[in-house]
């Protein structure tokens, strides 16, 4: 008995031929620029979230260098796109963004001044 189901179209086919990934995957040209977007930057979000030791594992993963980098890039996406995107799209980002700001400016041994944080550039100083 096979372990594959019955009617997977990712098995290969019956004679051994690797499966049609053009069937499997979705046209980018399909998704929504709204969904890239975001997309991109949840993962911006989730990668700085766990640089700044916010994951499970805490500091094992702890390194801000890594951090001031993704939360700047986030920065320049949520500003950029913002206006792209509605604020419907854009607030929550907007949110997220701040909470890594913050985080990274309690994380931070030596705290920035006010505008010189990461992302600040684009988002304005934070206090705090």
């Amino acid at each position: 008995m096979s372990d594959a189901p019955p009617d997977s179209t990712a098995a290969a086919d019956s004679d051994g031929a690797a499966p049609d990934f053009d069937t499997l995957t979705r046209d980018i040209a399909d998704v929504p620029a709204v969904e890239v977007i975001t997309t991109v930057a949840v993962h911006l979000m989730s990668a700085a979230a766990v640089n700044l030791g916010l994951a499970e594992e805490g500091s094992d993963h702890k390194d801000l260098d890594e951090a001031r980098k993704l939360i700047h890039a986030l920065a320049g996406l949520v500003d950029a796109g913002g206006t792209e995107i509605s604020s419907f799209h854009a607030a929550p980002l907007r949110d997220g963004l701040k909470s890594l700001q913050l985080a990274f400016r309690e994380a931070s041994v030596v705290p920035d001044q006010p505008g010189q944080g990461p992302g600040e550039k684009y988002t304005g100083a934070l206090y705090g």
